[in-house]
């Protein structure tokens, strides 16, 4: 017979079990369609913006995720900045185990707090608090309470709850509250119905909600995040940031507001006007005076960022520029906008979202939605566009970092928004040339000669003006897709007066085993230096629309000296592939002395429905396959 206090306390235990098992938080809890695909999945969030008055807001946010998996960790990181416009109030965190039992509170000493500054920052009050439980036990959830207060309007949050793929979200919920006389605007995107509004004491509160939203799959060549998942743009009308009003209703009211910051700050110190019409007055073409002061800039300044309060949006005035020998994009780009003024030359300030992978500005959302400064010249018959922290590029050209974006021209009228350069296939050109030949034993020695425009040359450009020969030579024995091989010699040169700009390169290789010889016959890929690598996985499933954005064209002439004593047995047939996406060329013709390769690739841009997707697969199946055919000669008897 079992003893009533041996079944008592069994039952004490399964109970205790059971209260530990059922927290809210339980992995139980999660539907089986948001675990699929998904290596964190966000049980709850809830913002709450609170816009106090012209001047203030409150945020306050708090969330839960549930880590699957290693690949989910980081997003478990904690972290939030703050500067002399935005303080935090309070942090709290709690660690729960696959159960939902809480495991650890977040104690004040665990929270790291940060410098912002970054080496090209010679100043920037941002600082960053961060947090992690570093917990390894799978799954497990984090859960975070965070308030903040902001000292300006000028720039709203945004709602994003799913923030990046494999990334499930269960519940998810943004709050605006706002004064009743208070405007602000809203964007949504995914979101197929409008904010629940209710009055409260003082005003309104809008509300946008979200439920069990399955992980995204990384799909290849999609389109912007915001076209895929639930995001909600805020913006305000009026809004203040250190005592400067402004409005956003319109491009040119932001615009009217930008250039009040900047008004008054393009007075130069004499010495700098009389360089100017040292340097200017006996030029005619317009074109080429910019040319001569835009390397005035580059060569007496150098570019740092300072980011102190409003200096993160309004620039140091030219005589400080021209004394400090320094700047951030905003005072490179006033100081030249200075610097052509004097000259005769009128100049345009201009706000842009930099970086090759940016998202792309709203044009019908006028926000502030920008981070980098450049400076627009327009001319009678053309414009000229102006990277004023680059100390290379050369004079109308933007590269892949700011070209084909909107961008918001800012004169005394206000702001416009404009596209900035598009770059494509008439542009972004390498042409390759080489000479090279093969030994019996399948050696190669190749010398190559090419010469890369425009986008193509961007990360060449980079390359040859940060490192040293030294450097750039043990950079070019690593880098280079081959078998074992040793670079005997390399040059650069670049061509800045041609716009695009061009680099010349020249390599000479030698590649050990280059060519396979079994017996009596050797097998020779006469594509030596610019094979494609893309393999795709095919998809009936694929979601979202195919969006390729870079225009390219690779033109590639090879001639290999082959050892005597061979006849041919195999030549890869010419191709000739066309798509939607690009097309492709390739010929081979092997005499008794050498063979004769030439290949050309065109890479086109545009957007593609997703059942478009299988069609891009096959085609670089044919091209993946066509660069990798091989020549094979026999040894006469």
């Amino acid at each position: 017979m079992i003893n009533s206090k041996i079944i008592f306390a069994i039952s004490l235990m399964t109970a205790q079990h059971v209260l530990a098992g059922n927290g809210e938080y339980d992995v139980k809890n999660i539907p089986d369609s948001l675990m699929k695909n998904a290596n964190v999945v966000k049980r709850k969030e809830e913002i709450r913006f609170e816009i106090v008055d012209l001047g203030k807001t409150r945020e306050y946010v708090k969330y839960a995720i549930t880590v699957l998996n290693e690949n989910g960790d980081d997003d478990a990181v904690f972290g939030a900045y703050y500067d002399k416009l935005r303080s935090i109030e309070s942090i709290d965190g709690i660690l729960y185990d696959a159960n939902g039992k809480k495991l650890k509170s977040v104690k004040k000493a665990d929270i790291q707090d940060l410098s912002g500054t970054e080496s090209s920052n010679l100043a920037d009050d941002a600082r960053y608090k961060m947090h992690r439980f570093y917990y390894k036990i799978y799954p497990y959830t984090v859960e975070y309470e965070v308030e903040y207060k902001n000292n300006h309007t000028m720039y709203f949050p945004q709602w994003e709850p799913q923030e990046s793929v494999h990334y499930a979200v269960q519940e998810s919920r943004m709050i605006v509250v706002c004064p009743n006389e208070y405007k602000f605007r809203y964007k949504a995107f995914n979101y197929n119905k409008e904010p629940v509004i209710n009055p409260t004491k003082s005003g309104r509160e809008f509300s946008w909600e979200v439920n069990n939203v399955p992980a995204i799959e990384n799909e290849y060549a999609s389109p912007g995040w915001n076209q895929m998942t639930t995001t909600v743009y805020l913006g305000p009308e009026q809004f203040q940031i250190e005592g400067y009003s402004g409005n956003m209703q319109s491009w040119q009211d932001l615009g009217k507001f930008t250039n009040a910051l900047k008004s008054g700050r393009d007075e130069l110190p004499d010495d700098v006007r009389q360089k100017v019409h040292q340097l200017a007055d006996g030029i005619k073409d317009p074109k080429e005076k910019v040319r001569v002061l835009y390397e005035f800039l580059q060569q007496n300044t150098r570019y740092v960022s300072i980011q102190l309060g409003i200096g993160g949006w309004q620039p140091f005035d030219a005589k400080y520029v021209a004394s400090k020998k320094y700047g951030d994009c905003k005072a490179l780009s006033n100081y030249m906008c200075a610097l052509l003024k004097e000259a005769g030359i009128r100049s345009c300030y201009t706000l842009i979202r930099a970086g090759e992978h940016a998202r792309q500005i709203l044009e019908d959302f006028p926000s502030q939605q920008f981070n980098h400064v450049i400076l627009c010249v327009p001319m009678t018959r053309d414009t000229m566009w102006l990277e004023c922290t680059s100390a290379v590029l050369p004079a109308g050209y933007l590269s892949g970092f700011t070209s084909d974006r909107f961008a918001l021209i800012v004169d005394e009228s206000g702001g416009k928004l404009v596209r900035t350069p598009k770059y494509g296939l008439k542009e972004n050109i390498a042409v390759r040339k080489i000479n090279a030949s093969i030994s019996n034993d399948g050696n190669l020695e190749a010398t190559s000669k090419a010469f890369y425009k425009a986008m193509q040359q961007d990360d060449l450009e980079e390359l040859i003006n940060a490192y040293s020969k030294e450097k750039i030579m043990e950079m070019l024995k690593k880098l280079i897709d081959l078998p074992t091989y040793d670079v005997s010699k390399f040059d650069y040169k670049e061509e800045k007066s041609s716009i695009p700009p061009v680099v010349d390169e020249m390599l000479e290789l030698t590649v050990n085993n280059y060519a396979q010889v079994s017996g009596k016959r050797i097998f020779i890929n006469p594509n030596i230096l610019n094979r494609s690598y893309v393999k795709l996985k095919p998809d009936d499933s694929r979601k979202y629309d195919l969006v390729l954005r870079q225009e390219m064209n690779d033109i590639d002439s090879v001639e290999i000296e082959i050892p005597t004593g061979y006849h041919t047995e195999a030549v890869p047939s010419d191709q000739k592939i066309e798509s939607k996406f690009g097309r492709y060329l390739s010929s081979t013709k092997v005499s008794t002395e050498k063979i004769v390769y030439y290949r050309q690739t065109e890479r086109f841009s545009g957007r593609f429905p997703p059942t478009e997707y299988d069609n891009l697969v096959k085609y670089y199946e044919q091209v993946y396959k066509a660069d990798r055919s091989k020549v094979v000669l026999v040894k006469n008897e």
